[in-house]
């Protein structure tokens, strides 16, 4: 069964955004997004409309753009040919490369995406999504960058997620004063 894992930045104070959806405050260091590499390996990604609407307008281009590093290069590439499933009740529309739209019930879709061949699935932002799956019991690792910033106020990744216990899987700490801390969720059980 594929898995579905939760990556995304986080503030000291516990926003993934900022109240109208910034990530001016995330802290690129290229030594968390190879340790990422290293602690997961998705052939899809899960987006609700926000998120991929960011996506889109940014990385189709980079990986062309020869004023890029090249490792955002090397990341856009990637991202170009993973599977896009976005989920929306608005959107009309999908233009990126390998992206598919879905208008129903989020789910469900999932659970049928689980039982699918194919490496794992991923979440960047996309709190929405990461609530609903949280509450469905759908999610089962998360790998969560805990960024040294405290941004005060912002789009909590947890909000009114019913309680999760957390199996600690690995650390890793940067330079940077990132941490990556990655997670099990604990199975329910007697």
């Amino acid at each position: 069964m594929r898995k579905v894992i939760v990556f995304n930045s986080v503030s000291i104070d516990g926003y993934f955004a900022g109240p109208n959806g910034e990530v001016d405050w995330f802290i690129h260091d290229p030594a968390v997004d190879k340790a990422a590499h290293e602690m997961m390996n998705p052939d899809t990604i899960l987006f609700g409309k926000a998120t991929y609407q960011m996506f889109e307008n940014y990385w189709p281009h980079v990986a062309r753009d020869p004023h890029a590093s090249e490792g955002a290069r090397i990341m856009a590439n990637e991202l170009n040919q993973m599977t896009k499933v976005v989920f929306s009740k608005t959107l009309k529309e999908v233009t990126w490369e390998n992206s598919k739209l879905f208008h129903g019930n989020l789910a469900e879709e999932v659970r049928k995406l689980k039982q699918e061949k194919g490496a794992d699935m991923t979440i960047f932002g996309s709190g929405t999504i990461v609530q609903q799956l949280a509450n469905e019991g759908l999610i089962d690792e998360l790998l969560i960058v805990a960024t040294p910033v405290v941004i005060g106020t912002g789009k909590p990744l947890f909000k009114d997620v019913k309680e999760m216990k957390l199996v600690l899987l690995e650390t890793k700490h940067f330079d940077s004063g990132i941490v990556v801390l990655h997670y099990r969720i604990a199975t329910k059980g007697p």
